[in-house]
């Protein structure tokens, strides 16, 4: 009989990965993961937030993957920042889903509150559990201080789930060394399993052919920008270093910035839209960038594609998913140097490095680049071949599987804790 695994994601769910109003990288990667750990095998149920009254309790996406909607607290969209304190009924919910649908051999939580509910399965029904963080407090405090709105005590949290977990789910090396040298986590327990795209989804198109399909002229130099549009994802940057590339090396060309909270780009909408367009204004090329609004996720290989090189420079990057489908779509990357971006990005061959918030830094290597045609020729390739050989959801799901499998063959036999005595405090 194949195993039972439960994945929990309290407020990014994988029927949102096509979109949605907190659709991001954590949607994707549940998404992904359920359905390729199905794929080899496994019954897999994730675990979600109900926020849509509509919807069913038991979401069958067949070949052994469900979507489970919890009731905690309203059944409408709540800030992500604003969940801890419906933690308490969500673990109740799940606990009484699973006493009556029968267990799990493993769980696997997505962020630190599903860590909170894995902790917590955990010290009643005994069963074990990894977690991916996908972003951790203190990283988060050290690049946005008070401007973080996410509760006081969630790096304490952190810790106690880091202590508890079976194993621990690093999506590159930055996030190992945050792991233990900010919060003291046993290197033991860490595994490095990076994100990565769907082969199925995004594929190097024919330049001028994804060009056509988006009304783009086949001779502009383009570049593009992809993902959430806030502050710290740094797209002032890439604007500013643009604008660099046109004034300061004297080379015309076009950008797209892919992204938002309505398929228009409307700044009331999504305010950052707001400020970048004024930013793009005082930098002389709001007639060069082109703010397209959210678009279908069907739609990016065409962006990635039609794009000469792709600019992601945020302030800090857990892992960032972009960079890498930028890359399976054969367009090179120009990345902040830190996170996850300086561990899928190769400086000098699938792309460039640079500072964060360092626009000088991304106009020269954009000149760079658009200088040398062989550059960036031997850099798409290159780019192709890296995000095939390490960065496919069907390796992630195996990777995981594979620290599944261990953490489970170590299982030492113990007693569940009386539910009775389960403490049901998230502050405590």
């Amino acid at each position: 009989m194949s195993r039972r695994i439960a994945l929990i994601s309290e407020h990014a769910s994988p029927l949102s990965a096509l979109g949605g109003v907190d659709s991001g990288g954590q949607n994707v990667y549940v998404a992904q993961v359920g359905r390729h750990l199905a794929r080899q095998g496994y019954r897999v149920d994730v675990f979600t937030r109900r926020d849509d009254p509509s919807l069913p309790t038991v979401a069958d996406m067949g070949h052994g993957l469900r979507v489970i909607h919890v009731d905690a607290g309203p059944a409408c969209f709540v800030p992500k920042e604003e969940l801890l304190p419906t933690m308490d009924a969500f673990t109740a919910w799940m606990l009484d889903f699973i006493l009556g649908q029968g267990g799990y051999e493993l769980v696997h939580a997505n962020f630190f509150m599903s860590g909170l509910v894995a902790m917590r399965l955990k010290q009643v029904l005994g069963t074990p559990f990894a977690v991916t963080f996908h972003a951790l407090g203190l990283v988060r405090l050290m690049h946005q201080g008070g401007v973080d709105r996410f509760p006081r005590e969630r790096p304490r949290i952190e810790s106690q789930v880091m202590s508890a977990a079976d194993a621990l789910i690093a999506e590159c090396p930055q996030d190992e060394d945050d792991q233990t040298n900010l919060y003291g986590a046993d290197p033991r327990k860490i595994h490095i399993v990076p994100c990565g795209f769907d082969s199925a989804e995004l594929w190097p198109i024919q330049r001028n052919a994804a060009r056509r399909h988006l009304g783009i002229d086949p001779e502009d130099r383009l570049v593009v920008q992809v993902g959430r549009m806030v502050p710290r994802k740094g797209v002032d940057t890439a604007i500013e270093g643009f604008a660099r590339l046109v004034h300061k090396y004297n080379t015309p060309a076009r950008m797209f910035v892919v992204g938002g909270e309505s398929d228009i780009a409307d700044p009331e909408v999504t305010p950052e839209i707001g400020r970048l367009m004024q930013i793009a204004a005082q930098e002389k090329v709001a007639d060069r960038v082109a703010f397209t609004g959210r678009r279908d996720r069907r739609w990016l290989r065409y962006f990635y594609s039609a794009a000469d090189v792709f600019v992601s420079t945020p302030w800090y990057e857990p892992f960032g998913i972009t960079p890498i489908e930028a890359m399976a779509c054969g367009t090179p990357v120009i990345g902040s140097n830190v996170g996850g971006i300086k561990y899928t990005v190769q400086h000098g061959r699938t792309g460039f490095l640079v500072p964060p918030n360092d626009p000088d830094a991304v106009g020269l290597r954009l000149a760079q680049i658009y200088q040398r045609p062989s550059l960036l020729e031997a850099m798409r390739r290159r780019s192709i071949r890296r995000a095939n050989q390490l960065f496919t959801w069907q390796r992630v799901a195996a990777e995981l599987a594979n620290v599944f499998e261990r953490v489970l063959e170590r299982r030492a036999s113990k007693t569940p804790v009386s539910i009775s005595a389960w403490p049901l405090r998230t502050t405590a």
